[in-house]
């Protein structure tokens, strides 16, 4: 019961119900959710001190990017935000999730048409980061800005009907 649970109950072992429970508890405390959420604060208004565009307000589970608007040299179709998503990685191991034309974009009559908006998704899971973590990656982007206009488009060499952005096979291409 404590690592398997039973299908009865969806499978769920004691341990994953009890942090549903703390979950539930912790996301009703006004100190906890004021915490939370002057964390995204604070990353987007240094972001945005870099002029690192963001969408506003940020949110209180993740601060986006406006990867079109820092990137714009890089057109829909060649995937602004995931080239920013590879750069943040490969700067500092910090994973990210693009949320633009490689997730949204689709062809009709073999015209490439974009998704409304190039985004780059900086998720704060509960519980997990620290002021020194969020500040980490504040430095990352400080060592992307000087490279910014050269890093690559990409191109994708392989994607799957379905869910593309999770298993399509990419090449970068020098700008």
């Amino acid at each position: 019961i404590l690592t398997e649970g039973f299908p009865t109950y969806g499978g769920l072992s004691g341990r994953d119900l009890e942090t549903i429970a703390v979950g539930l508890e912790e996301v009703i405390d006004e100190a906890y959710l004021t915490y939370r959420i002057r964390t995204s604060q604070y990353l987007g208004e240094q972001l945005e001190k870099l002029d690192i565009p963001t969408i506003k307000p940020s949110g209180g589970h993740a601060v986006f990017i406006d990867a079109a608007g820092f990137l714009p040299h890089i057109p829909p179709q060649y995937f602004p935000a995931h080239s920013l998503a590879i750069a943040l990685y490969k700067v500092g191991g910090i994973r990210s999730c693009e949320i633009g034309s490689l997730m949204f974009g689709t062809h009709i009559e073999n015209k490439f048409v974009p998704a409304k908006q190039e985004l780059l998704r900086l998720a704060l899971p509960r519980r997990v980061y620290t002021q020194s973590h969020v500040d980490y990656v504040i430095d990352c982007f400080k060592e992307i800005l000087p490279l910014k206009r050269d890093l690559p488009r990409y191109q994708i060499l392989s994607a799957p009907k379905q869910l593309r952005h999770f298993s399509a096979k990419l090449q970068a291409i020098q700008n």
